[in-house]
């Protein structure tokens, strides 16, 4: 432990998706506005904070499994919890000797409470009307972690599907007021070239609030209207359901030149309807293959024709059986993704799900991946195939031992030539041993493309 002057040394480590980063990243802004350093690694901080995630009941065990470890490496370590599942298993994580402080949730200024030697608020900034220190209202100013950015923009869901805890963790949807989240989106800008639009369940961003003076609705598309005409990096939307994107929203993707980027990540889960009943979901089969289809075939007829799509699958759901399988299988094959997430069902405590019958035998789950998987790339090989040749959008990204380009829809290129992290330039991609390559042109500025 640093002497009592010092600054403390904070190494943050985060599980889950990309709103749980967010969440980190703000948390990392409190603590280092009120005096602490942020470490790159653990065996040189005084204090781990570790953001859980409740997605499964293996996540709960990749975070106590991570305590456990840090507590042997580093007896002196003071260790802080926080995130999902500590929202979800609060007095479970106040019962490990191994914890130091727990916060049930996401607050920053919770999380610097436990956190000894820390000041009041650094910065001259805002302070509620009792006169405290309030950092929640600071703009995020940065990703310290990564290239890009993530843009929170809601948090909460409403929907109840039956395998899901997060809603349980997260509560209801809250969108942040359009205003805040621009101004956010300024900031980051000036450090990033590209912003991804994150949430909990962005395609519900404001319901919750009320329309300005014009009527005008708050929605995704509005606010992204917004961040479009005022922000000056290319945007990415995060995970959004296929039933909840508006055509306003595809005429934004189809008309932003790249601006707005041609990728979607669009959760399936099942292409049963019976499965789909089981896990509680909203819309049929056909909803969701007949939204894929009309967005995919208007981004096509655009531009260079490039859209990245993506979903998530759940296999081995409680009630699949041969049948139900083969009929999402048979929807993979007809939808034009171009990567897939496939994953096991595995039980979580606390949802519908846990408690349903017909349970399927884990080989089998895991031989259904395997086949979905196997699509997933093999479709992802052919739809890199098509994109050789053609001009793309990229963002540099820094890597452990190398950096590498991402499209806008979401491919990964080799890059050749000397790129630095947070570079964006237009290249042609080429094919090479079976990868997408790219020339940094030679003297681009950075963020050229801007």
């Amino acid at each position: 432990m640093n002497d009592v002057n010092d600054k403390p040394s904070v190494w943050f480590h985060t599980f889950g998706c990309k709103a749980n980063q967010y969440d980190t990243e703000r948390i990392r802004q409190e603590l280092e506005l009120r005096g602490a350093e942020t470490a790159l690694h653990a065996d040189a901080a005084d204090i781990a904070v570790i953001n859980t995630c409740t997605v499964t009941n293996q996540a709960d065990a990749n975070a106590r499994r991570l305590v456990r470890r840090l507590r042997r490496q580093r007896p002196d370590l003071r260790i802080v919890v926080a995130g999902c599942s500590t929202s979800f298993r609060e007095a479970e994580y106040h019962a490990l000797e191994e914890v130091d402080g727990v916060v049930p949730g996401h607050d920053p200024s919770a999380v610097a409470r436990l956190v000894p030697q820390l000041g009041d608020f650094a910065a001259a900034g805002p302070v509620t009307k009792a006169g405290v220190p309030d950092a929640s209202s600071v703009p995020l100013q940065r990703n310290a972690r990564g290239t890009r950015a993530w843009l929170k923009i809601q948090d909460g869901c409403d929907r109840k599907c039956s395998f899901c805890a997060t809603r349980i963790a997260r509560g209801a949807s809250v969108s942040r007021p359009a205003d805040e989240v621009v101004a956010e989106a300024a900031t980051l800008a000036r450090a990033h070239p590209e912003l991804v639009i994150t949430g909990i369940h962005i395609g519900h961003y404001g319901k919750d609030l009320d329309a300005d003076s014009a009527g005008t609705s708050p929605g995704l598309a509005t606010l992204c209207e917004r961040l479009l005409e005022e922000v000056p990096v290319r945007l990415r939307l995060s995970s959004i359901e296929a039933t909840e994107i508006d055509d306003r929203l595809v005429d934004l993707l189809a008309a932003s030149a790249g601006r707005l980027a041609p990728h979607l990540h669009v959760p399936m889960q099942s292409g049963s309807d019976r499965v789909l009943r089981l896990m509680r979901r909203w819309h049929t089969r056909e909803a969701y293959r007949a939204r894929v289809l009309a967005i995919a075939e208007r981004l096509a007829a655009v531009g260079s024709g490039a859209f990245g799509l993506g979903a998530d699958i759940i296999v081995g759901f409680p009630g699949e059986g041969e049948e139900e399988f083969g009929e999402t299988r048979a929807l993979v094959e007809e939808l034009p993704y171009t990567y897939l997430h496939v994953f096991p069902w595995s039980v979580r405590d606390g949802t519908v799900a846990a408690s349903l019958p017909d349970r399927v035998r884990g080989d089998v789950a895991a031989a259904r991946s395997r086949t979905l998987r196997e699509i997933g790339l093999r479709k992802g090989q052919a739809y890199s195939e098509t994109r050789a040749g053609t001009m793309a959008d990229i963002v540099v990204e820094g890597r452990v031992d190398r950096v590498a380009g991402v499209t806008g829809d979401y491919l990964r290129v080799e890059l050749l030539g000397d790129a630095t992290p947070g570079d964006r330039f237009s290249a042609r991609l080429r094919a090479r041993g079976g990868r997408l390559t790219a020339e940094v042109p030679a003297n681009e500025p950075a963020a050229a493309a801007v």
